[in-house]
C-alpha cells in the first residue's frame, strides 16, 4: 500500500486547534437534529441532504482539500450507531494481529443520504490528512465495507485510526488476502470524513 504521506505542519496545526476542523467549527454546520458534532459528511449525487452548502469561512479542512457544494448529508456519531452495524475481523498491518471492527455497513450509509445507486456509481472517501481512495459502489458492496466506529469494543479515537474507518475484511477476500499485509488496505482510509458520491 502506498503510504499515506500527512500534510505541512500547518494543517496539523490546525487540526489540533479544533476550531478549524469543520466537524465541530460550528453547529450550524451539521444538521439541526445532531447531538453532537458531525464525523462524517456526504456529498454530490445525494437526495435532498440535512445540511446547509459548503461554507468556505465555517468549513475549513474542506477548504484546504479543495471540496465544495451545494448540499450534504451529515452524520454525528448517534445518527450513525443507529444504523444497522455488523462487525469484521481482519488481520490489520499495524500490528499484525486480527481486530473487531464493528460499524455500519458503507453502502447503508450511503443510500441513507438519499443515493440512487448504479453501476456507475463512484464513492470518493476522504480523510482528514488528504488521503483519499476512490471506490466503486460495486466493489463496496460485494466487500461489505463498514465505516468502522469502533475497535475490539472500543470508539475509534481521532489520533489513531478513527474517528471513522472505511475498511472490509481484507482476509477473507483471496485476491487481496494473497497480497503483503502492509497492501491490502490502500482503499481504507482511517480518520474517514468525507464521502463524495459520483458516476463514473
Amino acid at each position: 500500500m502506498q503510504k499515506r504521506h500527512f500534510l505541512n505542519a500547518t494543517m496539523v496545526g490546525a487540526l489540533s486547534g479544533m476550531t478549524a476542523f469543520p466537524s465541530v467549527a460550528s453547529a450550524q454546520n451539521g444538521p439541526k437534529t445532531a447531538r453532537g458534532p458531525t464525523l462524517l459528511t456526504v456529498s454530490g449525487l445525494i437526495g435532498a441532504g440535512n445540511r446547509g452548502p459548503f461554507d468556505p469561512a465555517l468549513d475549513q479542512l474542506m477548504a484546504r482539500q479543495k471540496l465544495a457544494f451545494g448540499k450534504a448529508y451529515a452524520f454525528d456519531f448517534a445518527a450513525l450507531a443507529a444504523l444497522p452495524a455488523g462487525t469484521i475481523r481482519p488481520t490489520l498491518e499495524y500490528d499484525g494481529k486480527p481486530h473487531a471492527l464493528k460499524g455500519p455497513l458503507l453502502m447503508d450509509v450511503v443510500k441513507t443520504c438519499g443515493v440512487k445507486v448504479t453501476g456507475k456509481t463512484m464513492l470518493l472517501l476522504r480523510a482528514v490528512d488528504g488521503y483519499a481512495a476512490r471506490l466503486s459502489a460495486t466493489e463496496a458492496s460485494a466487500r461489505r465495507f463498514i465505516v468502522a466506529t469502533h475497535l475490539d469494543g472500543r470508539p475509534l479515537a481521532l489520533g489513531g485510526v478513527g474517528p471513522l474507518w472505511a475498511v472490509f475484511d481484507a482476509d477473507r477476500f483471496s485476491d487481496v488476502a494473497a497480497k503483503p499485509l502492509t497492501e491490502r488496505f490502500g482503499s481504507c482510509p482511517w480518520a474517514m470524513y468525507h464521502i463524495e458520491v459520483a458516476e463514473s
